[in-house]
């Protein structure tokens, strides 16, 4: 059975699809851009604070869909310059530190309303 997924914790979906959908004890999420959930505004800042909101907006959906960081098994993270990927990974270990996700980062040209990164994860319950 598909469950969807939605909580106010996280950015709501800006289009035709679901924050995250549940089927078993597997959690699917749509990617998470740095939006701050209570103003719904852009978070603006640099990379690290980009990734900072965009991680925490997704570990946010996670916990909403009965799971934690531990228990995400694989991650995408889009960004917009491979050049940060040194300070994304910064930002991203202080979320997954031990028996971290695997994972793929990939340079893209675009990401919605522009922001410097997206990140999406597939992650199963506790």
């Amino acid at each position: 059975m598909k469950e969807i997924i939605s909580t106010k914790k996280a950015p709501a979906a800006i289009g035709p699809y679901s924050q995250a959908v549940c089927v078993g004890d597997t959690i699917y999420t749509s990617g998470m851009i740095p939006i701050i959930p209570e103003t719904g505004e852009l978070e603006t800042g640099d990379i690290k604070a980009q990734a900072k909101q965009a991680i925490g907006n997704l570990i946010a959906l996670v916990e909403e869909a009965g799971s934690d960081a531990d228990h995400v098994i694989k991650t995408t993270v889009f960004i917009k310059d491979m050049n940060d990927f040194a300070a994304v990974n910064e930002v991203y270990s202080t979320f997954f530190s031990k028996d971290c996700p695997a994972r793929s980062c990939v340079e893209v040209a675009r990401l919605p309303k522009d922001v410097k990164i997206e990140i999406e994860c597939i992650a199963i319950k506790k």
